[in-house]
């Protein structure tokens, strides 16, 4: 319960602002990923202040202090006023403050954050060198629907239709912590569905994935028929971690250019938008909420478009 409003501290406040407002209402990954944030860095510096003598400045300091430290940059110290704004708005809405002292503090920047992504050159590399281990399966349903890690990680037998060459992306398996996550995504667009139909390698691959983990649960006692699609040995499902680390050895280690998981999902856009496929469409395979989170997260891509589009340009006015 709350104390009397007047002597509320900033930890206080953000602790019935996460535990009644956020924990009920939001992922469990994201409530984890405030917590940290709130235990490790705000309430260090900041939690002792009654919440009502709380000034832009001290915010503005506590944004300062954190790049000088530098261990973590402005695209970081940007998600802790995003947090601060948030939770300092419910204590206006509830009355408790005349005004969010954030309103009037200057904003940490954002900076573009560098993807890396493969030419369809290097993505033939991969996947030869690849072929035959269990990262195959990771490379090519990234490589080939974009999918995210957790959406990897989370993929059922269920999910995957064979009779009509479709897969269903329903439930993003993830961490927090030392916990891994099953849960819905976080939008509904994010649930979607995806024809393989003309994606003859990655269905050849899961029947052979599909063979292999009905031949072991009937050959070895100990083999747990799980019912993921990314299991490992004895059947049990990869823990995402370990499927990160694992694709950053292998890179590093057949000397490949640096990429992540996650690259293999700009590949996926890079390789779409290169198809000139509208940006509305490659929003949608993606799982997407609008246009607008395409457009913003892959600039670097579609820029190469807008590029292609001047030149195109400039050399009909050469032409005359």
């Amino acid at each position: 319960m709350l104390c009397d409003s007047s002597r509320l501290t900033l930890a206080e406040w953000l602790e019935y602002w996460l535990e009644e407002v956020i924990a009920p209402n939001r992922a469990y990954t994201t409530y984890y990923c405030y917590r940290a944030l709130i235990k490790n860095h705000i309430v260090p510096a900041l939690g002792r202040i009654r919440l009502r003598q709380l000034e832009p400045w001290h915010i503005q300091k506590y944004y300062a202090e954190k790049m000088r430290e530098g261990r973590l940059d402005s695209n970081s110290v940007h998600k802790h006023h995003i947090l601060l704004h948030t939770a300092l708005q419910l204590a206006f809405r509830q009355k408790i403050l005349r005004e969010n002292p954030v309103e009037r503090v200057e904003a940490p920047r954002e900076h573009p954050t560098r993807q890396f992504y493969y030419t369809p050159e290097q993505l033939r590399d991969l996947f030869r060198e690849v072929e035959d281990s269990w990262l195959e399966l990771v490379v090519k349903l990234g490589a080939y629907l974009g999918l995210r890690r957790g959406e990897i990680c989370g993929l059922r037998w269920t999910d995957v239709d064979f009779e009509h060459y479709v897969i269903r992306i329903r439930v993003t398996r993830t961490t927090a912590g030392d916990q891994v996550v099953e849960k819905e995504p976080k939008t509904r667009n994010s649930i979607r569905t995806l024809g393989i139909a003309g994606l003859e390698d990655l269905t050849n691959l899961l029947h052979s994935i599909r063979r292999e983990q009905t031949e072991r649960a009937a050959t070895q006692p100990d083999y747990v028929d799980s019912g993921y699609v990314l299991t490992d040995d004895k059947g049990e499902p990869r823990h995402p971690n370990m499927v990160t680390w694992s694709f950053r050895t292998f890179v590093e280690r057949h000397g490949l250019p640096p990429i992540t998981v996650h690259g293999l999902r700009h590949t996926f856009a890079s390789l779409a938008n290169s198809a000139r496929i509208p940006l509305v469409d490659i929003g949608k395979a993606l799982g997407h909420k609008d246009v607008s989170i395409t457009g913003r997260i892959y600039t670097h891509i579609f820029d190469q478009t807008h590029q292609e589009v001047l030149n195109t340009v400039a050399s009909r006015i050469a032409a005359g």
